[in-house]
């Protein structure tokens, strides 16, 4: 249903309210009587509704749903706010579920919570990394009126397209601008999936009212798995960064941070700000450490500045890829195919030998993307647009490794994790024999243990070379393959189909979330050892997609204005 924008960029100002089926927006005459029998009284808050596929998804079928429900006139209740849509194509049904206003809509709080005050100049609050952790972080000390400069090593979000193209269909890799770094961060071109689990680690509702109200799909407010898509994430991240600026935040990119500017004061180091690649110092009465999974140069010269580090357990295996016709029918069913159904997606998960397999970041209607940050390595990821009509669904086909893996694969340390990446992109960029051409199998060859000597159609752009993947994935030692072999074999026999010739694995899959972790103290989320140092996000280890980061760039955000009140 059409809903009114709610919130106006340009006029900086909230103009709306939640959405609404178009029930009355003011207090009628119906409502009056209706109240004053106590016939509103006596109605539930929460409305369950379904419809089927073949009815009619609009308002007014909504409404006449409504009245039946509830046995009052649609004209008689104030509104009625679709909090969340859900759909179950087994059944072919879709899911309503609806909050009932009991008193005038227009009284309650306009999207995008609390606003945005005019910053002041001191404290000065340097972020490091303008992804979601960054950014939001950023936002959340402006509605305290705190001031923040955001440093980012890549380019605004439009200008880094140019440096995709290049990495798509030249194999050219900017270590500073690519699908991991940049404005926007690695989530801006993979999809915007804003699914989380982090509901206790913050408000949920507030990150994606935030999303919508500068251009973010109204949808995402009520769909049970939201996401964005990569062709309009980058316009909503350039509204946020224009809204911020309004309001005196700064942002400053190409602007590649490496190292920490500090001093020992009372037995105990104090950062005082940080330290650019060109040479420039910036003080700052705060740093706040956002800078995303991949971003290891940080932490070399965080280790480098006396910080400790702790592995992290993270996952790595491959990217699957399959004719989304494929997925739709293993989903849908005899509904496959229906107009109301969008492309399918999938979970799946098993254990196998003390250790989890499953899927990770599923694209429908997607691509498989080259994320490399570094020349000689080789990382592939996924996105989808936002109509996600790409005839390819992928999804990651992951490995959880822990860190008795990383000691089988001879590496020790805070940053074994990190090592054992690299190994496996190297190995993987030597075997698709440069420019970014990915080794690849077909699922049914992986599972007969032999190379694949053809291979169906795929959207990834570089290339794909037939291969003995297992060669790849073993060539760390820690038994990747068989693992994944095991569980694609279980996956084969509850999804049909699932693991034959048209599926194909490929390499690698290695940036599913950061192998490290940056400890911070529980209650003041700063660094314990050095002094106004607060790690963030994805690359401090504590989130683990678009949601989760800002979240916890918000949290920062919370504690830094607490401290600075």
């Amino acid at each position: 249903m059409k809903l009114a924008t709610p919130f106006d960029v340009r006029a900086k100002r909230h103009i709306g309210s939640p959405p609404l089926l178009r029930f009355p927006a003011a207090l009628d005459s119906a409502t009056r009587t209706a109240k004053k029998n106590g016939k509103l009284a006596d109605l539930p808050e929460e409305v369950m509704l379904e419809l089927g596929l073949d009815e009619a998804q609009d308002e007014a079928a909504l409404r006449q749903l409504v009245e039946q429900k509830l046995g009052v006139a649609a004209s008689a209740i104030p509104g009625v706010i679709v909090e969340k849509r859900s759909l179950d194509a087994r059944r072919g049904r879709v899911r309503f579920r609806l909050q009932v206003a009991l008193s005038n809509p227009a009284a309650r709080s306009p999207l995008g919570g609390p606003p945005l005050r005019e910053v002041g100049q001191r404290p000065r609050i340097v972020i490091v990394g303008d992804g979601p952790a960054g950014l939001f972080c950023a936002y959340q000390l402006a509605r305290h009126g705190l001031h923040a400069l955001v440093l980012d090593r890549g380019k605004p979000v439009q200008p880094r397209r140019h440096d995709l193209k290049a990495l798509n269909q030249a194999g050219r890799v900017d270590a500073d601008s690519n699908y991991c770094f940049g404005e926007g961060g690695a989530g801006t071109y993979s999809d915007g999936k804003l699914y989380t689990r982090a509901h206790k680690r913050g408000n949920v509702r507030d990150v994606i009212e935030l999303l919508t109200v500068h251009g973010a799909p109204e949808a995402i407010l009520s769909d049970a798995r939201p996401h964005i898509g990569s062709n309009r994430l980058p316009k909503v991240v350039t509204a946020l960064r224009e809204r911020l600026e309004a309001v005196g935040q700064k942002f400053e990119f190409n602007a590649r941070v490496v190292g920490l500017v500090s001093e020992e004061r009372g037995g105990r180091q104090v950062a005082l700000g940080v330290r650019l690649a060109d040479g420039r110092e910036i003080d700052a009465d705060a740093v706040v450490l956002a800078t995303g999974h991949s971003a290891r140069d940080v932490f070399e010269w965080l280790s480098a500045a006396g910080v400790t580090l702790e592995p992290k357990p993270f996952a790595l295996g491959v990217r699957i890829e399959h004719p989304q016709l494929l997925i739709n029918r293993l989903q849908y069913g005899s509904a496959a195919g229906h107009p109301q159904l969008p492309n399918a997606a999938y979970r799946i998960a098993e254990t196998v030998d003390e250790r989890g397999v499953f899927s990770f970041c599923m694209c429908p209607g997607g691509w498989v993307v080259p994320a490399a940050t570094t020349s000689g390595e080789l990382v592939v990821n996924g996105m989808s647009l936002s109509r996600r009509d790409s005839p390819y669904a992928n999804s990651g086909l992951v490995v959880s490794v822990e860190p008795a893996d990383w000691l089988k694969a001879g590496f020790s340390g805070p940053l074994a994790g990190v090592r054992l990446q690299q190994r496996l992109e190297q190995a993987a960029f030597a075997a698709g024999g440069g420019a970014l051409v990915a080794p690849a199998a077909r699922a049914s060859d992986f599972l007969a243990k032999r190379a694949s000597s053809t291979l169906p159609a795929s959207s990834y752009i570089p290339g794909l070379i037939g291969s003995d993947l297992a060669l790849v994935l073993d060539s760390v030692g820690i038994g990747l393959s068989g693992r994944l072999r095991a569980a694609l074999a279980r996956f084969a026999r509850t999804m049909p189909g699932y693991a034959s010739d048209e599926a194909v694995l490929i390499g690698v899959e290695s940036r599913t979330s950061s192998p490290v972790r940056v400890p911070r103290d529980a209650q003041t989320l700063a660094s314990p050892q050095i002094e106004n140092l607060y790690p963030a996000g994805e690359g401090g280890g504590y989130a683990g997609g678009i949601v989760s980061a800002a979240l916890d760039g918000m949290r920062i955000a919370s504690a830094l204005a607490e401290r600075f009140a």
